[in-house]
């Protein structure tokens, strides 16, 4: 069995924004949904003022806050969980995302559908699994 790497970004770190994806996603596809949940936080009738476009800005915060290298890891992540390598190449992966890093990274990882199932299917290779940190989100 091959050695697990280490990651720079802390996998509540990933949990928040795969979480936070989902949560944008569904915002996006089906805002008739939330219409028709109630949340004690909201105000009767209202959202509260959130909606997509609140958790997108929120994401692109969170994703920009990070440091260059939680950063390149999230996007290793991604391609890992795309299956564009195997965690045997994980310092290649990491290598292209370091390369291609920009001050459009948190665009890039928006943009890209299905982000959040690819965090998703990319945390196993680590030994890890969203539902270990979803208590702490």
């Amino acid at each position: 069995m091959p050695t697990i790497p280490n990651l720079s970004i802390s996998p509540d770190k990933v949990a928040f924004v795969v979480n936070k994806v989902h949560q944008y996603e569904m915002e996006s596809s089906e805002p008739e949904l939330l219409s028709d949940l109630t949340d004690d936080d909201t105000v009767h009738g209202s959202s509260g003022g959130r909606g997509a476009n609140t958790d997108r800005a929120e994401l692109a915060s969170f994703i920009q806050g990070l440091n260059v290298d939680e950063q390149i890891d999230l996007v290793a992540l991604m391609w890992l969980g795309r299956g564009d390598g195997g965690l045997e190449n994980w310092d290649e992966l990491r290598a292209q995302a370091a390369q291609a890093h920009n001050n459009r990274t948190a665009a890039y990882l928006i943009e890209t559908p299905m982000l959040g199932d690819y965090l998703e299917e990319a945390l196993p290779e680590f030994g890890l699994s969203l539902e270990d940190f979803e208590e702490s989100i």
